[in-house]
């Protein structure tokens, strides 16, 4: 599978990467520090509220979701990673995050795939936007890093049920084995309890609260939120 196919799973997994579609077009940022603060802006004003806590978290959450999303689609579905030295990120755009990498270049096929997404996407790509959204707006590590792992589970919730729509079945058991080795990461590893049903089909309680109900609007609870799934009541 092309990676550009990779829309085909859903959207959170889509990669812009046609260089000449887009060359010259205005807005595509790198994921620096220009780009996080227009990017917390652009939520907190979307979501209708002032407080920067919540637009951080609300839009880490979100490029959490695309890095991972792409990075274990890729792996499970073509056996190879892009390279996101290049990629560049909208931060004006609605959501999800759009993303481009022009030409869409790969790294080479690695013996271990789990080493690979944690060296080029958790430690080169995640943990400096961590870092940048720390330095825009003070917030607590443990929810940030409870939103990486939430959405790490839900782009493989995802990815899963597409596996087994597609009658792939192989691949999205592989995937559910390379997504528990990546929640063995320090940064991931307390960050909830990743379950599956007696059929596989997987799901996540997460240890953490992301803020999203605190949203004016009234935006309620995330379906894996620790205030629907208290720690005390949950087994491993």
């Amino acid at each position: 599978m092309p990676l550009h196919e990779l829309a085909s799973v859903g959207p959170f997994f889509a990669l812009r990467t046609d260089e000449d579609e887009l060359a010259g077009a205005g807005g595509y940022l790198p994921l620096g520090e220009d780009a996080v603060r227009l990017r917390v802006e652009t939520v907190g004003r979307r979501l209708g509220t002032e407080d920067v806590r919540i637009a951080a978290s609300v839009a880490f959450q979100g490029i959490t979701g695309r890095l991972l999303s792409i990075a274990l689609g890729s792996a499970t579905l073509t056996g190879r990673l892009p390279d996101l030295t290049t990629l560049r990120w909208h931060p004006l755009l609605t959501a999800p995050e759009d993303l481009w990498l022009p030409g869409a270049p790969m790294l080479p096929p690695a013996p271990d795939p789990v080493a690979q997404i944690t060296a080029t996407v958790l430690d080169a790509r995640l943990v400096p936007l961590y870092e940048l959204m720390r330095d825009v707006v003070p917030i607590s590590p443990r929810l940030m890093w409870g939103n990486a792992g939430s959405s790490l589970a839900g782009a493989l919730r995802v990815l899963h049920a597409w596996c087994r729509e597609q009658g792939r079945q192989d691949d999205a058991t592989y995937a559910v084995t390379l997504t528990r080795a990546l929640f063995a990461h320090p940064l991931l590893a307390d960050t909830g309890v990743l379950r599956a049903d007696t059929e596989g089909t997987p799901s996540f309680a997460r240890d953490t609260c992301c803020l999203y109900y605190r949203v004016p609007t009234g935006a309620g609870m995330c379906g894996d939120c620790v205030l629907r799934h208290p720690p005390r009541s949950r087994q491993h």
